[in-house]
């Protein structure tokens, strides 16, 4: 179901959305090599290629993957440079890769481009775009139920096969299983994400609006003054929107704390680190989901302090969460 709905030939499921990067990375690299990654990705994906794989003699350069030319001065000799990743809507920053552009300059280096679509599950066909290999969170929009952890790794049926050789694939012997009952709830969920998308992107571009006569600061990729909008809309499929995630920036860590807690107590949503639940999450994302990434890198990637992260809800009525939203902020001030 994965591979076709990522238009591949194969996939592969894991027992959570890191154990499919992971493996996805281990696959394509020996002692010696290099990735070049995103600057904005993951916390744990950051920590993985920053900590993790400098014991395998395997080198990582971070970079602004919206500055195309600084990816390309980062790729060494061929063989050396083996993978590009990065994640299509980074996080928290909600920047755009260039998939296509990525792409060929993977690809003219001898390399392979991952991409982690976990944000942005039917908006976004990667490997249509050009990318190798697709790798998920399932946890997050795709189950969209919050009570599971799962993963997923998406790619053609040579490479599909190879992570699962009973000799040398990754995947099969380091053992990131997937629990088959888990798996078919998993499968049954994956029936209304299509229904879910448009309705989570329905809603944070209400938000997004909001914010905006509200004067608030705010980052949505769904409005024109995001600086890729466009590339967004060249990319994308339509029909799904522009994605349920959406930040504000709160300037200083102190004002997002009071705001998230008078937020839960208002009954906006939960103060959580996961996303693409039915109900609103929002998190401090330096705090939370990036607090693998040192505060120095926070800041050289223009990551605030105060910057609150939404994965904006299937809620019925979002004016109504607005308004407690707005109420809120209010009462943390």
């Amino acid at each position: 179901a994965l591979a076709a709905m990522e238009d591949t030939e194969a996939a592969w499921v894991t027992g959570s959305g890191l154990a499919a990067i992971t493996c996805a990375l281990l696959h394509e690299v020996k002692s010696g090599d290099h990735i070049i990654c995103s600057m904005t990705t993951y916390g744990g994906t950051f920590a993985f290629m920053a900590n993790y794989l400098t014991k395998f003699n395997v080198e990582t350069t971070f970079v602004n993957f919206q500055d195309l030319d600084a990816v390309r001065n980062a790729v060494r000799q061929h063989p050396n440079t083996r993978v590009l990743y990065t994640e299509t809507m980074n996080n928290p920053l909600l920047r755009i890769a260039n998939i296509p552009e990525l792409a060929d300059i993977a690809h003219n280096a001898g390399a392979k481009l991952i991409v982690d679509n976990t944000f942005t599950p039917m908006i976004f066909s990667p490997a249509r775009l050009g990318a190798d290999v697709v790798v998920y969170s399932m946890t997050k929009f795709i189950n969209g139920k919050n009570d599971c952890v799962a993963g997923a790794i998406c790619g053609s049926a040579d490479y599909i096969n190879s992570l699962i050789d009973v000799n040398n694939g990754t995947c099969m012997l380091l053992g990131p299983v997937l629990d088959t009952m888990r798996s078919s709830s998993i499968l049954k969920n994956l029936h209304t994400l299509h229904i879910r998308m448009q309705k989570h992107g329905q809603n944070a571009m209400h938000l997004a609006e909001r914010f905006k006569e509200t004067g608030l600061k705010y980052n949505y990729p769904g409005l024109a003054e995001h600086p890729d909008h466009q590339l967004f809309r060249s990319m994308m499929n339509e029909g799904y929107g522009f994605g349920g995630m959406i930040s504000i920036d709160m300037i200083t860590a102190q004002a997002a704390s009071r705001i998230m807690e008078a937020m839960q107590r208002n009954g906006v949503g939960h103060l959580a680190v996961s996303l693409g639940y039915f109900k609103t999450l929002f998190s401090n994302s330096g705090k939370s989901t990036s607090s693998e990434v040192p505060e120095e890198l926070q800041r050289q990637m223009g990551m605030s302090e105060g910057l609150i992260r939404f994965s904006v809800g299937l809620d019925n009525d979002i004016e109504a969460t607005f308004q407690l939203i707005k109420k809120s902020i209010n009462e943390s001030r």
